[in-house]
């Protein structure tokens, strides 16, 4: 589901804080759709800045450096090799692999989407576009003959569906004909600046449009070839700075299709059952604001779903729970006083370069079910994470931040913020999800992003949301009630109708004649 792009949007209001002074200047500044609300429309920084007061877990056994290791290799054998670092982008414009489409090929950079199941490619001219796919250019191309129309939380396109041939250059050694959706309208879906012109919709069939028919991109490649139904996503984008050098600025992360990488993470991988194979949901047993449980029923977390999405920036909670987590967060972080609409999204807070107060914000954990029974594990995200750096337009002297934890009417949503402390497996074929601390995931000296477990719960499916459903009897019996009703209330009419008639007859048995005309009109 595509939540978190940048659009130009509406003036914000920056405030500094330089000690215990607070300064604020109205400015317009660009931020991510995290929101998707367009309210603030500013891009990431990106590329890692020396002396920032945190750094990046290097692989084990090698140097802090982003072409990291190509070795140890698992689960996916030769498909995974050339994988490594195949992602640019951030999380406020989204993560993008490069494909080739048609005969012969075009090279387009496409959008990793785990929340969405359609492919589709921008097949029209766009201000916002750099090169589309050219439909006439491909003698592969096969017309289906049929629109698709498809609206996100933000942005929506239309377009005409078709097939084609399709690879992934840095990634496994195949070709596939998938299905495309060749885009011709669009509104708010491609982002200026973001360099990508299409969108790879990774979830499964039933929520593909139009319907649930369309077979998605991943399960034409593991029908069509031997790649095993498995991928894996490591993001880098939390916490890179704009004012480093192009090589780091341009490195995204790792999309592993086929396999899991060891040299990305550290530690052991935890897993949770994929609850629906429609997005990828799963259930939150318990969620803990440095470690103070917020007690809440566990249902509330999950209403009305719980999903891993790549293309949201944000944490995204339904209304209960995130007030009662942005409660507890301006607890834990008391000694600053912030303004509502910095834990709204609408305002940006700076510090001077290297000056951010990491500790005085809490770690958020999420406990999700485990695969054992009665089993669950938390995975632990740092405030570098949930607070999302951007770029300030009114000094280059700053650190500014936006609050990356909104609110939700579709249910909890874990977005890029989550994902960048993690290597998140979704492992397809065994209907689980894995978590492990990435390699490349921010931290300080004093805390780091966590995976840990087992914790013993009871009853964690009853944390699951259910949809209510009425079965056929329930509905024939309301059915029954409501004819039962009607037939009441038309008695009384029919009776008075009657009434009427015999009144009118005996008046003309009376002599007293009426214009039969007069009677039809």
């Amino acid at each position: 589901m595509l939540l978190a792009m940048d659009q130009p949007g509406s003036p914000a209001i920056l405030l500094l804080l330089l000690g215990s002074g607070l300064a604020i200047w109205p400015q317009v500044a660009y931020d991510g759709r995290g929101e998707h609300v367009g309210v603030m429309k500013v891009p990431l920084k990106n590329g890692l800045q020396e002396d920032r007061p945190y750094n990046r877990i290097p692989p084990s056994g090698s140097s802090l450096n982003p072409r990291r290791r190509r070795d140890a290799v698992s689960s996916g054998g030769s498909f995974v090799d050339n994988m490594i670092d195949n992602l640019r982008g951030k999380s406020g414009q989204g993560y993008y692999v490069e494909m080739t489409i048609g005969t012969p090929a075009q090279k387009l950079n496409i959008l990793v989407d785990t929340g969405s199941s359609n492919f589709a490619v921008g097949a029209a001219s766009h201000p916002f576009l750099r090169r589309y796919y050219r439909r006439d250019l491909s003698s592969t191309y096969r017309d289906l003959r049929k629109s698709v129309y498809v609206p996100y939380t933000q942005g929506k396109w239309e377009g005409e569906l078709g097939t084609d041939i399709v690879t992934i250059p840095h990634g496994p050694n195949v070709s596939v004909r998938a299905n495309i959706a060749a885009i011709t309208v669009s509104d708010k879906f491609f982002i200026n600046g973001s360099n990508w012109e299409g969108i790879l919709g990774l979830a499964y069939a039933e929520i593909a449009r139009p319907d649930d028919t369309l077979e998605p991109f991943f399960d034409s490649l593991v029908k069509q070839t031997r790649v095993p139904n498995v991928f894996s996503l490591q993001l880098c984008g939390a916490g890179f700075s704009i004012n480093d050098s192009d090589s780091f600025a341009s490195v995204g992360g790792s999309m592993i299709i086929g396999g899991v990488d060891t040299s990305l993470y550290v530690g052991n991988i935890w897993y949770t059952p994929i609850r629906k194979e429609w997005y990828y949901e799963v259930i939150i047993v318990k969620i803990e604001i440095n470690g103070q449980d917020l007690k809440m029923d566990c249902k509330e977390y999950n209403y009305d779903k719980s999903i891993v999405d790549s293309g949201t920036t944000n944490l995204r909670l339904p209304k209960k729970v995130f007030e009662v987590t942005v409660k507890s967060i301006k607890a834990a972080s008391s000694t600053e006083k912030f303004p509502d609409g910095f834990w709204l999204g609408e305002q940006l807070v700076c510090w001077q370069i290297g000056t951010t107060p990491w500790h005085i914000f809490p770690v958020i954990s999420l406990y999700l079910m485990g695969e054992a029974t009665n089993q669950s594990f938390r995975i632990t995200i740092l405030p570098q994470q949930y607070l999302r750096p951007v770029e300030d337009v009114a000094t280059s002297q700053d650190d500014c931040y936006k609050f990356a934890i909104s609110q939700s009417t579709t249910g909890t949503v874990m977005g890029a913020v989550i994902m960048e402390g993690f290597y998140v497996v979704f492992d397809r074929a065994r209907k689980r999800i894995g978590f492990a601390v990435s390699t490349c995931h921010v931290h300080d000296e004093f805390r780091t992003a966590a995976v840990e477990g087992p914790f013993f719960t009871a009853d964690m499916e009853d944390c699951g949301y259910n949809i209510p459903q009425t079965d056929e009897s329930t509905l024939m019996t309301i059915a029954y009630i409501m004819a039962a009703i009607c037939a009441l209330f038309m008695l009384p009419l029919c009776l008075m109708v009657f009434q009427w008639r015999c009144f009118r007859c005996l008046q003309r048995d009376h002599g007293d004649f009426a214009d039969d005309i007069s009677l039809l009109k």
